[in-house]
């Protein structure tokens, strides 16, 4: 759900799907995202070619494809250029929040906390659910605080209204 609801929200904020060319910003009308994978030797980050064109399966069985060729040692070089946007998941190691380091030419990379129970409001009574931290790291030359809080609240609201990503 997080790889969908992230293309879905590039598409409607390009800027964070840009790059930086020398002295140009690039908007890309591709959607290669990076998925950090964890291995003993370090993260590597293979990159789902045209993920918008993958239905949840596609997603799932790709994401569990480079894991394992990740940690076998198989991924190739290629397999590892050209993300146009990154997103990574600490949670699996019961990380409440950290902060992402962009890899250029990129312009950010989106941090995924641990999926975990707490107390939330709901109209007005206290109810336990299921919450995330996402946190979003942007190259200001390319973007704003306010397009990127856009684009976060938009990944939120996507997540929160999953029927939006089953079309």
């Amino acid at each position: 759900f997080f790889v969908r609801a992230t293309i879905e929200a590039l598409k409607r904020f390009p800027v964070i799907n840009a790059a930086v060319d020398g002295n140009d910003i690039v908007y890309r009308e591709f959607y290669d995202i990076g998925m950090a994978v964890s291995t003993e030797r370090g993260l590597v980050v293979p990159v789902l070619r045209d993920a918008d064109r993958l239905s949840f399966s596609g997603i799932e069985k790709s994401i569990g494809e480079f894991g394992k060729r990740a940690r076998d040692g198989q991924l190739q070089l290629s397999d590892m250029q050209g993300g146009t946007f990154t997103i990574s998941n600490l949670g699996m190691f019961g990380v409440d929040r950290f902060y992402a380091i962009i890899t250029p030419p990129q312009s950010s990379i989106l941090a995924v906390s641990v999926i975990a129970e707490r107390p939330i409001v709901r109209d007005g009574r206290i109810e336990i659910g299921s919450l995330t931290t996402l946190g979003l790291s942007v190259d200001h030359r390319v973007l704003d605080g306010v397009r990127a809080a856009q684009f976060l609240a938009e990944i939120k609201r996507l997540l929160e209204t999953p029927s939006e990503l089953v079309q």
